[in-house]
């Protein structure tokens, strides 16, 4: 199909409104360069290109000059060079770069010239990538912690500064209570008890009959009596405590006990002892339906079982 094509074309029609007419395909050279410094009207047998502002900076963004546009569009046109264009390419081209815009993490600013002379000049602050702004002001691409403690190993004494150019006054952290987490809503009505709870309390309530109906010997008579009747455990001495509950011990036996716990409520167990030694009775409690370990000082009273009340 290529001898039925047209053959490429070197060169456009410039017309006085700012357009470009190229009467047909152009080379490619020419086309990616038009297209940069044109922009497409309209498409057809001809195609339209219009000179903009824009477009004309869009060129000179790419890093051409503007004497190397006059170039180009009087070397790749049938017709002269509009004065309008030449106008605008001159008048966009001597506006551009008047501002600049770049990327700097920090900077430094300083009334004396010197000082930033000095900064610049030492071999240490090269890894800041410092560049001159202005004669007071240095841009760096490290970031403004970095940059105040590099000067700051470099032996200068340098202050952080806001947006707003005010000094940062760093204070110590405030040791704050933490927030409080919200409490747990309390559901409506008991809550279900799962297999868990319902076994230690049957446990509990079983070991609690237990210990409500053994038969203890009476101190005094040496007798069995029943706890319903006698009432409250008697006291007993130290060492009277010690000695039966290490006979207890070693016999394998439970005895009646009372007890005072370390927040000073009073209950009365009936234990096995297993072990004692170092001051403390660690025995099976019947009551509890669990090992525990008691204090010999909290034990107030102890009395043995009658033969019928073991196990």
């Amino acid at each position: 199909m290529a001898p039925l094509l047209p053959e490429p074309l070197d060169h456009v029609l410039l017309q006085a409104d700012l357009t470009a007419v190229a009467p047909g395909p152009l080379e490619r050279p020419l086309a990616e360069t038009l297209s940069v410094l044109a922009d497409v009207e309209s498409k057809g047998g001809a195609t339209v290109y219009r000179f903009t502002p824009g477009s004309v900076r869009r060129a000179l963004d790419a890093g051409q000059a503007a004497a190397d546009l006059h170039a180009f569009l009087a070397a790749h046109s049938r017709t002269p060079v509009p004065q309008p264009l030449s106008y605008l390419i001159d008048d966009v081209a001597r506006r551009h770069g008047h501002l600049r815009i770049g990327a700097a993490s920090a900077y430094v600013r300083c009334d004396d010239e010197a000082v930033l002379n000095e900064i610049l000049a030492d071999r240490r602050s090269t890894g800041l990538r410092l560049r001159r702004l202005a004669p007071t002001v240095l841009a760096s691409q490290a970031d403004p912690g970095s940059l105040l403690e590099a000067l700051r190993e470099m032996g200068y004494a340098p202050a952080a500064e806001s947006a707003e150019g005010d000094v940062l006054i760093t204070r110590a952290g405030a040791r704050r209570t933490p927030p409080r987490t919200p409490p747990t809503p309390v559901p409506e009505g008991p809550p279900v008890p799962d297999d868990t709870l319902l076994g230690a309390a049957v446990r509990a309530i079983r070991a609690g009959d237990t210990a409500a109906t053994v038969i203890r010997k009476d101190p005094a008579e040496g007798g069995p009596s029943s706890t319903t009747s006698s009432g409250s455990l008697p006291r007993t001495t130290s060492a009277e405590t010690l000695a039966t509950v290490q006979a207890a011990a070693m016999t394998g036996t439970a005895v009646w006990i009372g007890y005072v716990n370390a927040e000073g409520a009073a209950s009365q167990r009936v234990i096995a002892p297993v072990r004692v030694e170092g001051g403390f009775v660690t025995a099976y409690d019947h009551t509890a339906d669990e090992v525990r370990t008691f204090a010999l000082h909290r034990i107030t009273g102890v009395a043995e079982l009658a033969e019928d009340g073991k196990g």
